[in-house]
């Protein structure tokens, strides 16, 4: 799959790490028992042995949140809650799923990764076709790039075990929905060669 862009989204140390805010309520419970994080990194080998890039997309913010909106629910709580700030621990990709050299690193400010990033240029200059997803949560980032990669003509993948919404019933309902429009895999069964 030459013309394939791996995207692993928002899984971050606010957001996945077991020592993060939300390792031992929010997402953390979740990752753990349907091992997320081990899935995502047999994923993330896959790719890298068949030669498929990779983007880590990240959600953060400057230390003082100039880009949230002040009628953003979701990214207000963010800030009063300290989460999200760039140059932190907490905007770091958890250590299991670390970056290479070589691989993108695509900064958003918004739920879709597609929304004012770099994301379009590096696919169109990499002459990407498809795009494999995975991250939390199912119901926002990857939803959000399901939906936006598919009105932009991409062929989308979505690995079920490598994602993860806030419960097992929001993320499966999300799955459902966009199987209209999107390939449905696992970490097992995709094939990147």
């Amino acid at each position: 799959m030459p013309n394939t862009m791996f995207l692993v989204l928002d899984m971050i140390n606010d957001l996945v790490h077991e020592d993060g805010p939300n390792g031992k309520k929010g997402y953390g419970p979740i990752l753990e028992r349907r091992k997320v994080l081990d899935n995502t990194a047999l994923a993330i080998n896959k790719a890298r042995a068949a030669g498929v890039k990779l983007g880590y997309v990240r959600v953060g913010f400057s230390p003082d949140y100039r880009e949230v909106a002040s009628n953003s629910a979701l990214f207000t709580g963010a800030k009063n809650a300290g989460l999200f700030k760039l140059g932190t621990w907490g905007t770091e990709v958890h250590p299991k799923l670390a970056p290479k050299p070589g691989d993108y690193d695509i900064i958003k400010h918004r739920v879709s990764p597609f929304y004012a990033t770099r994301l379009d240029v590096i696919l169109s200059t990499n002459q990407i076709t498809k795009l494999v997803l995975c991250g939390v949560s199912t119901t926002g980032a990857v939803l959000s790039a399901a939906k936006d990669g598919h009105d932009r003509d991409y062929d989308i993948v979505i690995l079920d075990d490598c994602s993860a919404a806030a419960s097992d019933e929001q993320h499966h309902a999300t799955l459902e929905m966009v199987s209209r429009f999107a390939a449905i895999s696992t970490a097992a069964q995709i094939q990147f060669a």
